[in-house]
């Protein structure tokens, strides 16, 4: 089957848009018709060489859709079913899996390798992360996909397959910010205003939101930002002012870029959390002293897909959906085509706006 759809043909070289030649779905696979996919920066990621995956690759990892067809032995979705894509599937088998670390799952991109499709020309395609949803169908292992929660639109749905995820679980699985504790989000993009929502949500006495652009004040504060600083060289005695002089409970970094992790690190209180989201390259290099980690007893932790559990977390985000706590709306900063996806790999690229929802 011929559809349209954005491949990346090597690492650093930009994303063509145009038509591949789609497998029917096999034993265990079922084809899915996206109703829209969001702009991640992981797949940024993927495309400039910091996350190392084969290409040429459909990318996209974050969508939902409506099942066209199933392979055999899929039991869990049928044909007309709406579903929510799983980029990082669980194998249930592998040590992290047994101990229900999900997340670190040993064989979660193991289908990345996987031929996916292929151009018109006979070329292999991989599938970027396991699902290859910049693409108007695509066909996945039964494993990536959850069924849509009842309630959700499947345009916003799409965002509920890494952002809120992660944004959610970076706040509520790794950080644990409880009541009343303060929170400082610094990276205002898709997962950090996720993040903003869930600390919000929580019921954080204080939010602070940290970006390198101004335009991005309005966006946080929609999300439940209490304060917004522009990033710069004093953020961090800036955060330290709004907060008694004692820094924040919780910092949540969304950048991945050695200077933003150690500011936050540098926010945080004496005995404060430091929760790591964003995904740096190995050149981003970040130095502590030994007096200072025994000093402020702080806690520095990694966080993969917000530590969550899809299948879990899923219906818990989808109740906040509907009771209206969780606004999937303010995440999106603009609505394209899959034309339009390059375009905003440039926007990105600049650090702007907070995701870019494709709308198929």
């Amino acid at each position: 089957m011929a559809v349209r759809a954005a491949v990346l043909p090597a690492v650093g070289s930009p994303l063509e848009i145009t038509g591949i030649e789609l497998p029917d779905p096999g034993p265990g696979q079922v084809h899915v018709r996206l109703a829209a996919a969001g702009v991640c920066h992981s797949d940024l990621s993927l495309s400039n060489g910091t996350m190392r995956l084969p290409v040429p690759a459909v990318l996209g990892h974050e969508g939902a859709g409506t099942v066209v067809a199933v392979g055999e032995d899929v039991t869990h979705v049928a044909p007309g079913d709406g579903v929510v894509l799983n980029w990082a599937p669980s194998c249930g088998v592998c040590h992290p899996c047994s101990l229900g670390e999900v997340w670190l799952c040993a064989d979660a991109l193991s289908g990345a390798a996987a031929v996916h499709a292929r151009t018109t020309e006979g070329t292999d395609l991989h599938p970027g992360l396991n699902v290859a949803a910049f693409a108007e169908e695509t066909v996945v292992p039964a494993s990536c996909v959850l069924p849509a929660p009842d309630g959700v639109p499947l345009t916003d749905a799409a965002l509920l397959g890494c952002a809120v995820l992660t944004g959610y679980g970076a706040v509520h699985h790794s950080a644990r910010v409880r009541r009343g504790e303060t929170v400082a989000v610094f990276g205002v993009g898709g997962v950090g205003l996720a993040a903003i929502q869930a600390a919000r949500i929580t019921g954080a006495s204080k939010i602070v939101a940290v970006d390198v652009s101004p335009a991005k004040e309005e966006l946080a504060r929609t999300a439940g930002a209490t304060d917004y600083l522009v990033a710069s060289d004093t953020t961090a005695r800036e955060i330290r002012g709004l907060t008694g002089k004692q820094g924040v409970d919780v910092a949540v970094e969304c950048a991945g870029r050695a200077v933003t992790i150690r500011t936050a690190w540098d926010s945080t209180r004496r005995g404060g959390r430091t929760t790591v989201v964003g995904i740096g390259g190995k050149d981003q290099q970040v130095t502590f002293n030994a007096l200072e980690i025994f000093h402020w007893g702080r806690t520095l932790t990694g966080c993969v897909y917000g530590n969550s559990d899809p299948a879990r977390d899923l219906p818990v985000l989808a109740e906040h959906v509907r009771a209206g706590r969780l606004d999937l709306s303010a995440l999106v900063t603009e609505r394209i085509s899959l034309d339009g996806i390059p375009a905003a790999f440039e926007n990105m690229l600049a650090g702007k706006g907070g995701r870019a929802l494709v709308v198929f």
